[in-house]
């Protein structure tokens, strides 16, 4: 029997939802392969999401100390690295966030094994480990093996999996101690900014019409203002939307916007590259319009048109006036 290693990545007293959908993966891994589920958390003394984990890991290694409240990869690689080393894990699963692309680089080089990021899905085929990559902006899907490594390490994209509670667990808690020896860090965490709010709150709405680049000119967003107020809806974006100074930035769903949960989510030409279509992982219902019969937002989406958005606009506006 193995192990596999979840990195509980955490802000603010708060999970990050990448913590959840890692949990749910490593479940599934960890039935098929008969290993032992272990989330592994590093942070400030009373974390008040303990219990959360219990219930989704079959053990959960806690190293609480107020020098690991806030992320800092200077220390957290370096008691990843003592663990990896005594614990010899199958797979190291962390998310491909600012805490993965930080630290996996540099716990493949301390430890020697091979890692894949930024990916979509993790494989069990003929008793070896495969990772599933997008490439070609999300067009095409590359199915990756690994040299043969005593370990792992993987990070997995925001959104590639749901948030479900996965499996029975009652999750023992070990609590380790901090090394004494921990080392001094070059980085110093200041405060926590958070983005402005605005005019909207995209968070908060349940039906967000949104635009990407495939809108064309400025001028034409008017006409899908019109129609998401006629449809009850708020106006978000993505990230080339914001880049042209077309939209405030507060309206811009991605990993470098807001991560939004609406019951519905209406995309028009927007073409779904990995880093928007991790903010609406947590969408109920994802409508896309896009002329691009291969845009990856085609990928993920409940319902999809291929044709012109305006046609769809047009209609629909006649439809809801």
């Amino acid at each position: 029997m193995g192990e596999i290693f979840v990195v509980v990545e955490h802000r603010q007293e708060n999970l990050r939802e990448i913590t959840m959908q890692m949990l749910g993966k490593a479940d599934e891994l960890c039935r098929e392969l008969s290993h032992t589920l272990t989330a592994v958390l590093m942070g400030g003394k009373g974390v008040p999401f303990l219990d959360e984990l219990v219930e989704r890991a079959d053990r959960v290694i806690v190293m609480e100390d107020e020098r690991l409240r806030n992320f800092n990869a200077d220390r957290y690689k370096w008691i990843l690295n003592n663990l990896i080393h005594e614990r010899e894990p199958h797979i190291v699963m962390m998310g491909h966030t600012a805490w993965g692309m930080d630290l996996a680089p540099a716990l493949a080089v301390m430890t020697g094994w091979p890692v894949a990021s930024d990916c979509v899905d993790i494989l069990v085929q003929d008793g070896n480990l495969k990772v599933i990559r997008q490439i070609y902006n999300g067009k095409l899907f590359s199915k990756v093996s690994f040299r043969q490594s005593k370990g792992y390490l993987v990070t997995m994209r925001p959104g590639a999996f749901p948030e479900d509670k996965a499996g029975d667990h009652h999750g023992e808690v070990e609590r380790l101690p901090v090394p004494p020896d921990l080392p001094e860090t070059r980085r110093e965490f200041l405060e926590f900014a958070e983005s402005e709010t605005g005019e909207v709150d995209i968070t908060q709405s349940e039906f967000l019409v949104s635009i990407g680049r495939g809108i064309g000119e400025q001028e034409n967003i008017a006409e899908i203002k019109e129609l998401a107020d006629l449809m009850g809806g708020q106006i978000s974006c993505s990230r080339p939307v914001v880049d042209k100074n077309w939209l405030p930035k507060y309206h811009q769903v991605g990993t470098s916007g807001k991560t939004v949960k609406p019951k519905v989510y209406f995309a028009l030409g927007i073409s779904g590259a990995f880093q928007h279509v991790a903010g609406i992982g947590g969408a109920g219902t994802v409508i896309a319009v896009n002329k691009d019969k291969k845009a990856p937002i085609f990928r993920v989406a409940d319902y999809v048109v291929a044709d012109d958005l305006f046609k769809i606009v047009t209609a629909l506006k006649e439809r809801f006036s």
